[in-house]
C-alpha cells in the first residue's frame, strides 16, 4: 500500500515538473532573446537591454501603448464585474417572466465567434461615434465576457444561503445594502475570477482592437505586430520578444497574486448552483 502511494506521488511530481518546464520554456526563451545583442543599437555583444531601449522608443513610445492597454483592460474589467455581479444576482435571487429563456440567450453569446460580429460591430460603433475609442472597445470586450461572468456569478450567489440575506434585511438593511454588504463579500472569490478572466482577455486582445482602433490608440499587442516587421521583411525578434516580456509580466504577476481566489472562485462558480 505504501509502495503504491509513493509511486503515485513520484509520478505526480514527475508529470507536474515536465508540464512546468514545457509551459515555462517559451517564456525563458523570450527573456534570453530579449537581452541578446540588439540590431541597430550599441549593444552588439553579450547580454543587455538594447532591445528594451529600442522597443521603448518605438512608434508612440512604450508608455503610450502600456497606458492604452491599461485603460482598455481596467475599463473592461470594471464593467464586466459590475454587470456580471448585478446580472448574476438577479438570475439567482429574483423571479421574473422569461428568466430561463433570457439566461439561455445570454449564454448563447459564447457560441458566437468574434469574426462573425466584427463587421457589424465596426458599422455600429462608427454610427454611435465609438470607433477608435478605447471605451468603445472595452464595451465590446465586456459584451463577450458577460456570458461567462453571469454564469459564474449566478452559481456563486445561488450557493450563498438565503438566510444570510434575510438576516441582513431583518437587521434593517434594504435590498441594495444586503446585496453590497452581505452578498458581495460572500462571493468575493467568484468576483476575482470573473475580473481576472476579463482583465486577461482585454490585456491580450488583438482582433477587436485591430478592427476598431486607430494607430493613435493602439494597445501593446497591436504595437508588437508593427514592431516585428523591419526593413526588407526581416523580423526583429529581439525587440519583439522584449515587448512580449513586458506584455507578459503584469498579467503573470496579477495571476500569481490572485491564484488563491481564482481556484476557489472557479470551483465554486462552476460546480455549485
Amino acid at each position: 500500500m505504501k509502495t503504491t502511494k509513493v509511486t503515485t506521488q513520484s509520478t505526480y511530481y514527475v508529470l507536474t515538473t515536465v508540464l512546468a518546464i514545457v509551459f515555462l520554456l517559451p517564456l525563458v526563451w523570450a527573456v534570453i532573446v530579449s537581452v541578446s545583442p540588439a540590431q541597430g543599437t550599441a549593444q552588439i555583444h553579450g547580454f543587455g537591454f538594447g532591445n528594451y531601449t529600442k522597443m521603448f522608443d518605438y512608434g508612440l513610445g512604450l508608455p503610450t501603448y502600456l497606458k492604452n492597454s491599461l485603460i482598455l483592460s481596467i475599463s473592461a474589467t470594471v464593467l464586466t464585474i459590475v454587470l456580471a455581479a448585478t446580472g448574476g444576482y438577479a438570475f439567482a435571487r429574483f423571479r421574473f417572466w422569461g428568466k430561463n429563456t433570457l439566461f439561455v440567450l445570454v449564454l448563447s453569446i459564447m457560441m458566437i465567434p468574434y469574426a462573425a460580429l466584427l463587421i457589424p460591430l465596426l458599422v455600429w460603433m462608427n454610427q454611435i461615434g465609438l470607433q477608435n475609442s478605447l471605451f468603445g472597445v472595452a464595451l465590446v470586450l465586456t459584451l463577450f465576457q458577460m456570458p461567462f461572468g453571469i454564469f459564474m456569478m449566478r452559481n456563486s450567489f445561488s450557493a450563498v444561503p438565503r438566510e444570510l440575506e434575510d438576516a441582513a434585511l431583518m437587521d434593517g438593511c434594504n435590498t441594495f445594502q444586503a446585496f453590497y454588504r452581505v452578498m458581495i463579500p460572500a462571493v468575493r472569490p467568484a468576483i476575482v475570477t470573473v475580473g481576472l478572466f476579463s482583465y486577461l482577455a482585454a490585456w491580450n486582445d488583438f482582433i477587436i482592437s485591430l478592427y476598431l482602433l486607430g494607430a493613435d490608440n493602439s494597445p501593446l499587442p497591436l504595437a508588437l505586430v508593427n514592431m516585428r516587421q523591419q526593413t526588407m521583411g526581416v523580423i526583429d525578434y529581439g525587440s519583439t520578444t522584449a515587448g512580449v516580456v513586458v506584455l507578459t509580466i503584469p498579467a503573470l504577476i496579477l495571476f500569481l497574486a490572485l491564484q488563491r481566489y481564482y481556484v476557489r472562485g472557479f470551483t465554486d462558480g462552476a460546480i455549485k448552483g
